[in-house]
């Protein structure tokens, strides 16, 4: 049985069509997924799980707005970046935009991932955030449902952060790929000095 509601009461920000709003981005990540992988954290997010990793996250309220057209510019400017993951936030209340992000990147030959709060059969339902089947075809691996403290993870095993988390692959070629590990922290250091803290036992840190 489904416990978790399935579309929060929120009041989203207008957003431009063809933007989106997001708490930070990085290119080739390596704890993010398979391979080497630019990675984008949209901005909003429910939820306030205990323990959550990027709570500067949950707000709403407009942080970056940042184009479609400059994100794939960006991305496929390393030549590294194998792929593309949506995290957060949550990616499905901006499912529209992230759809055509993924469109474009998927047309290029770059694989998509996204994490996800909501769980599979939440987001086939027809209360889902708007666009979100449209956004579920686009992707090659989910991992879904909320991160919940008391059944965290921290193994070099597992490609998940808490036990009731599920991946899902829906590309066959993704299958042997799921290698990622659950206490894998990295760091990076943008160009005006800046870090960026990413991996299951860190937080995304701005600062």
């Amino acid at each position: 049985m489904e416990t978790q509601s399935t579309n929060p009461p929120i009041t989203l920000p207008e957003i431009p069509p063809g933007y989106l709003n997001i708490m930070g981005y990085i290119d080739e990540s390596e704890v993010n997924g398979p391979g080497c992988r630019a990675v984008v954290w949209v901005q909003g997010c429910p939820r306030e799980c205990p323990g959550c990793f990027n709570p500067d996250s949950w707000t709403f309220e407009i942080n970056q707005l940042v184009s479609v057209d400059s994100l794939v510019e960006q991305i496929l400017s390393k030549p590294q970046n194998q792929g593309v993951t949506f995290s957060g936030g949550e990616p499905f209340y901006q499912a529209t935009a992230l759809a055509e992000l993924a469109r474009k990147l998927k047309a290029a030959g770059l694989s998509v991932m996204s994490f996800t709060g909501f769980t599979l059969k939440q987001l086939q339902s027809e209360s889902a955030p708007p666009a979100s089947q449209a956004l579920l075809e686009q992707l090659d691996i989910l991992i879904d449902g909320p991160f919940v403290e008391s059944l965290a993870i921290n193994s070099p095993d597992s490609p998940v952060s808490s036990k009731n988390q599920k991946v899902h692959v829906f590309n066959p070629a993704f299958v042997d790929k799921v290698t990622w590990a659950s206490d894998q922290i990295e760091v990076h250091i943008l160009k005006d000095g800046n870090r960026i803290v990413t991996g299951y036992q860190g937080w995304l840190e701005l600062t």
